[in-house]
């Protein structure tokens, strides 16, 4: 059923029209995931806003210990976040996707591997878009072709 949210154009319209993205659990170890598709995403122009309580600064970037704090401060600059990039445990997935509701953002993507269909299809219900066990990472060169 995760190919439900995995829509071709759904993919599309995310990552050449949305750009401010908060990546929760993000890392600064160079050695996680979360590290590689943050840099990829700042690699291709995006705003990546980091959400990880363990971390002080990925990239650069002020990290924030939960997604409420970043969308605080995201839209005090200007740039609310539009994305929210989910690299977390498939039963932890769901509360951050109602987080990504209660901010208001655009869509939420679920990494490769990330499946919660009762959260997904709640995030529908709410309006957003989802994109679901799917990589952006991967996603993107497949659109630059």
């Amino acid at each position: 059923m995760a190919d439900a949210f995995a829509d071709p154009a759904t993919i599309e319209h995310v990552l050449r029209d949305l750009r401010v993205w908060a990546v929760v659990g993000c890392s600064a170890n160079p050695t996680r995931p979360s590290h590689s598709v943050s840099g990829t995403l700042l690699r291709h122009g995006f705003e990546v806003v980091p959400v990880n309580p363990r971390e002080d600064e990925v990239f650069g970037r002020l990290a924030y210990p939960d997604l409420a704090a970043a969308a605080e401060a995201a839209n005090a600059a200007g740039r609310p976040i539009e994305v929210v990039d989910i690299f977390r445990r498939a039963d932890l997935a769901g509360a951050h996707v109602d987080e990504a509701i209660a901010i208001g953002a655009k869509a939420v993507w679920l990494q490769l591997g990330v499946i919660d269909e009762a959260a997904a299809g709640r995030a529908r219900r709410a309006g957003l878009l989802v994109v679901m066990d799917r990589c952006p990472a991967i996603e993107l060169p497949r659109l630059e072709s």
